[in-house]
């Protein structure tokens, strides 16, 4: 009855995990915005619910490019045309860029992410019960890779009692039944924490993307406001220009590289 053991552990490794996840998403759903305060997204607070710190970097250069106050090439550099920001933001990124006026994007985005005034923005967002804190954050993307964890030994301990001789009378496709119980549970919390957070839980609390939802409408403009708005939303994908799209699209295979 030596698979019966592996079975408890296989149980322990699943419960203790699947426990772990629920209580940090429990955690992250009682986060909510106070119903008497009203709160009117910015284009870069959006974009921090959306994409967090890099699409509010992405969001400024892109802004910054369509105001011809920065000229991103398609080889993936940036160059500062008209020095004064407008906004903490777009100061963040000329100060980024450097006294030589020109870079490469991919620093830049990295150091703009990094700053001050987007770590107040995210900060903001915190306290008015939009945005998800990075202690929670961290909690459920840990609990996340546990349940994984989880499964793989749940596999792996089944496997290893379908291998062992035969110790009792037990059916072998009975203890598999057995196995498959531990495992359904792994497999259900991981589904189920596919769709509570992707995607946008990891920044966005509950509160945060209701909000977002109410700028769909926004995306599909033709104006200015509702492009800026789609890249703020949608990420440098939803960027149209051919030029551009490609200075972006540089950036991320210098990255990789």
């Amino acid at each position: 009855m030596f698979w019966v053991l592996l079975l408890l552990l296989a149980w322990a490794a699943a419960g203790t995990a699947c426990t772990r996840l629920c209580l940090a998403a429990v955690r992250s759903a009682a986060i909510d915005v106070n119903p008497g305060r009203r709160h009117d997204l910015t284009l870069y607070e959006a974009a921090f619910l959306s994409g967090g710190p890099r699409r509010v970097a992405d969001l400024t250069l892109v802004s910054m490019a369509r105001q011809q106050r920065l000229l991103l090439a398609h080889t993936g550099w940036a160059t500062v045309v008209d020095p004064r920001g407008r906004d903490d933001m777009e100061r963040s990124v000329i100060g980024a860029i450097g006294p030589e006026g020109q870079s490469r994007i991919a620093p830049v985005r990295a150091a703009a992410a990094a700053a001050d005034p987007v770590r107040g923005i995210g900060d903001r967002l915190v306290s008015a019960g939009l945005a998800v804190p990075d202690g929670d954050r961290t909690s459920i993307a840990a609990g996340v890779r546990q349940v994984r964890a989880a499964a793989v030994a749940v596999l792996a301990l089944g496997a290893a009692a379908l291998l062992m001789p035969a110790q009792s009378d037990m059916p072998r496709t009975l203890v598999a039944l057995w196995f498959a119980l531990p495992l359904t549970l792994t497999l259900s919390c991981l589904a189920l924490a596919r769709i509570e957070v992707h995607p946008y839980s990891r920044w966005a609390s509950p509160a945060g993307r209701r909000l977002l939802g109410t700028l769909t409408r926004h995306t599909g403009g033709g104006d200015d406001r509702g492009y800026l708005t789609s890249v703020a939303v949608r990420g440098v994908r939803a960027i149209g220009e051919p030029d551009l799209r490609a200075a972006f699209e540089h950036r991320e295979q210098s990255g990789r590289d």
